[in-house]
C-alpha cells in the first residue's frame, strides 16, 4: 500500500503544475489557505489580485491570449461569488479559465455557517461545468476534466470547489498526465462539397469571421484562403486582426451593435454568408439576416445553435483550419459585375475609416462622394476646444503602435469607436469584451498581457466610468512591475449609456459621475499619471510613458459629441 504523503491541496498544486501552470491569479481565505501554502516552494508564480472579480479578468486575458487556461483561485463565500461576472464573461466569449474555490468542511456543508454558499449551483450557470470535489483522492481527476472541458471548444471557464477538510486530509493519489489538445478532425465530404456549391453558385459571398477565427491556427487558414480567392471579408470585433494588410483589399471592416457601418450594407447585399468561428452573441443574426434570406455556411467545433435568423444551409464541422483548407480547394468563387463595383466601394470607404487623418478636415462629398455620404457622420467636421475627439486620438494612436503591441480596450462609447475604426493586423492583439460587454476589463486583461509577454508593449483604453471599476488594481501592476500604459478617456459619465437614454427617452438619468483626478490617482499607487491638454501631447507622453518601469495612467478629456452617431442606423434608430 502507498504511503499518504501528500496533503489535498499540495496534490492539487502538483496537478496544476503537471498542466503546465505558470502563474495563479487570486486572494486567499481561511477556507482556501491550504493551496495557497502549498503554492509556496512550487514552480507556480502567484498574483495576488485586489478583487477576485479582477483575478477572474487576469485569468481569462491569460487564457485567451497564450492558449493555456488561465487559473484563478479564491476563497469560499464572497470570494467565490466575485468570480461571477469575470467566470460569465470568460464562457460567454471562449476564454479557457479553471476556477478554484475553497469551501466549508465537508461536515458543515448543510449547515448554516460562515462563507458557507452552493457553489456549484452558483457557478453552474456562468460556467462549462461546475463541480464538488468531495474525496482527496478525486482531485487529480476534478483538475484533469476542467482543464479538458475548458479547452474544449467553444472555450469557457470551469469552476471547481474543494471542502476545507479535503484540502487537508493525505492521499497517496498522483497527478495525472497533462491535458492534450482535442482534434475534431475533418467534416464530411459531403459538407465541403455542400458549401462550396453554395458560395461557388453565390453572386455575392461573404467571409464573415467570428471569434474562434482569431485562434492563431485558424486565422492562418483564413488569410490562406482570402490569398486564393477574391472573396469579401468582414470581422466581429473579436476576430480583430485576422486579415494581414496584404489583404486588406478584400477587408470590409468589422460589424457589430448597431447597423451602420460599410461592412453591414456588404451583409445586406449579400446572397451566401460564410461564418468561420462565429459565436451568435457577437452579433445578432437578428440585425444582419432579419429576412432570412441568406444561405448561410456554419464553419465551426460544432453544429451552429439555430436562431429563427440563423438557420444555416449546411454546418462544416470539425476542426475549424482543416475545413477552410479543404473548402478553400473547392471554391471557385466568382462575384457578379455589380457586387464587385460594390465591394470595391465598400472598401474604398472603410479603408478611409481607417486611415483617416483628422488634422485635415474634409466634407463628406469630396471625401466619400455622395453615395457614401451617411459614412461621413462619424468623421468630425470641427473640434470642441480643451477637448479631444475620438478620431483624433485613434490616428495618433494607431501611428504609434506597431503589430507586436496589444491593446485591451473596455466597454462603453470607447470600445465602439475602437472596435470600428482603429485598424490592427494580429489577432488577439487587440481585444474586446463583445459577447457580455462587460465592464472593467481592461486594466486588469492588460496586467495579464504583460505578465503573460513581458517583453512586449502593452496597452489598454477606458473611459472613465470603466476604469474605477477595476482601478484598484493598479497596485498589483505597481507590485508586480507590469509597466502597462492605461488610457482614460475622461468625459464624467457613463456615456454609452447615456446615449441611449437620450435617444429613447430624450434624458437621462443615472449616468452623471464625478471627475477623477487622474495624475494624483496614480502617484498614491507609486505610478505615473499624465494629463493631455491637446492631441500633439500625445506623442510625447507615450514615449515618456514606455520609458517608465512603473504603469502609468493618461488623462484625455474626450469629446463626445459626435457619439449619437453612432447609435443610429442609415435605415432605422434600432437601440439595443
Amino acid at each position: 500500500m502507498k504511503e499518504k504523503t501528500l496533503t489535498g491541496a499540495q496534490l492539487l498544486v502538483k496537478c496544476l503544475e503537471k498542466n503546465g501552470v505558470k502563474m495563479a491569479f487570486g486572494i486567499p481565505g481561511a477556507k482556501i489557505d491550504a493551496v495557497f501554502d502549498a503554492l509556496v516552494g512550487s514552480s507556480i508564480r502567484l498574483i495576488l489580485c485586489r478583487h477576485e472579480q479582477n483575478a477572474a479578468f487576469m485569468a481569462a486575458a491569460h487564457g485567451r491570449m497564450t492558449g493555456e487556461p488561465g487559473v484563478v483561485i479564491v476563497t469560499s463565500g464572497p470570494g467565490v461569488a466575485n468570480l461571477v461576472t469575470g467566470l460569465l464573461t470568460a464562457t460567454t466569449e471562449g476564454d479557457p479559465v479553471v476556477a478554484i474555490g475553497g469551501c466549508v468542511p465537508r461536515n458543515m456543508l448543510l449547515k448554516s455557517t460562515h462563507q458557507n454558499a452552493d457553489n456549484v449551483h452558483i457557478m453552474s450557470g456562468v460556467t462549462k461545468s461546475s463541480i464538488l470535489v468531495t474525496s482527496e483522492d478525486n482531485i487529480p481527476e476534478a483538475i484533469e476534466n476542467s482543464f479538458r472541458i475548458a479547452c474544449e471548444p467553444r472555450r469557457g471557464a470551469c469552476f471547481i470547489t474543494v471542502p476545507q477538510d479535503v484540502l487537508t486530509n493525505k492521499t497517496e493519489e498522483t497527478p495525472l498526465r497533462k491535458f492534450r489538445e482535442i482534434e475534431f478532425g475533418p467534416a464530411s465530404d459531403r459538407e465541403i462539397t455542400r458549401a462550396a456549391e453554395i458560395v461557388n453558385k453565390s453572386a455575392c459571398p461573404v467571409l464573415f469571421l467570428g471569434e474562434e477565427a482569431s485562434v492563431p491556427k485558424n486565422a492562418k487558414a483564413v488569410r490562406s484562403l482570402l490569398k486564393k480567392h477574391p472573396i469579401p471579408v468582414i470581422a466581429t470585433y473579436q476576430g480583430a486582426g485576422c486579415v494581414t494588410r496584404e489583404l486588406v483589399d478584400r477587408f470590409v471592416g468589422r460589424v457589430g451593435l448597431f447597423r451602420n457601418q460599410p461592412g453591414d450594407k456588404l451583409l445586406d447585399m449579400a446572397d451566401a454568408v460564410v461564418t468561420v468561428g462565429f459565436n451568435e452573441a457577437e452579433y445578432d443574426p437578428e440585425a444582419w439576416n432579419a429576412a432570412r434570406k441568406k444561405k448561410i455556411v456554419h464553419i465551426d467545433y460544432k453544429p451552429s445553435r439555430v436562431h429563427s435568423c440563423y438557420e444555416p444551409a449546411v454546418d462544416v464541422v470539425g476542426d475549424i483550419d482543416r475545413n477552410i483548407a479543404r473548402l478553400s480547394g473547392a471554391l471557385k468563387v466568382s462575384l457578379s459585375p455589380s457586387a464587385k463595383d460594390a465591394v470595391k466601394r465598400l472598401q474604398a470607404v472603410t479603408m478611409k475609416f481607417f486611415n483617416y487623418d483628422p488634422s485635415s478636415p474634409q466634407s463628406a462629398a469630396k471625401m466619400f462622394g455622395d453615395a457614401d455620404a451617411e459614412f461621413a457622420r462619424f468623421i468630425p467636421s470641427s473640434y470642441k476646444k480643451n477637448r479631444i475627439h475620438p478620431m483624433q486620438f485613434i490616428h495618433a494612436f494607431r501611428s504609434m503602435v506597431t503589430d507586436d503591441d496589444i491593446i485591451a480596450c473596455d466597454i462603453g462609447t470607447v470600445y465602439m469607436w475602437m472596435a470600428r475604426c482603429f485598424v490592427f493586423y494580429r489577432p488577439r492583439h487587440l481585444l474586446f469584451s463583445n459577447g457580455q460587454q462587460t465592464l472593467g476589463v481592461a486594466l486588469p486583461w492588460a496586467i495579464a498581457a504583460k505578465l503573460a509577454f513581458p517583453k512586449r508593449r502593452v496597452f489598454s483604453i477606458s473611459g472613465d466610468g470603466g476604469f474605477l471599476f477595476s482601478s484598484m488594481e493598479l497596485e498589483t501592476a505597481v507590485r508586480e512591475k507590469t509597466p502597462v500604459i492605461h488610457i482614460i478617456w475622461s468625459d464624467g459619465t457613463y456615456n454609452m449609456v447615456a446615449e441611449q437614454q437620450k435617444m429613447k427617452y430624450q434624458r437621462t438619468s443615472g449616468v452623471d459621475l464625478g471627475r477623477i483626478d487622474v495624475e494624483s490617482y496614480a502617484r498614491s499607487f507609486g505610478a505615473k499619471g499624465y494629463r493631455l491638454k491637446t492631441i500633439s501631447d500625445l506623442d510625447p507622453v507615450i514615449r515618456k510613458a514606455l520609458r517608465n518601469s512603473v504603469p502609468s495612467l493618461i488623462d484625455i478629456p474626450i469629446d463626445y459629441s459626435q457619439n449619437k452617431e453612432m447609435f443610429i442606423s442609415a435605415r432605422d434608430a434600432r437601440i439595443q
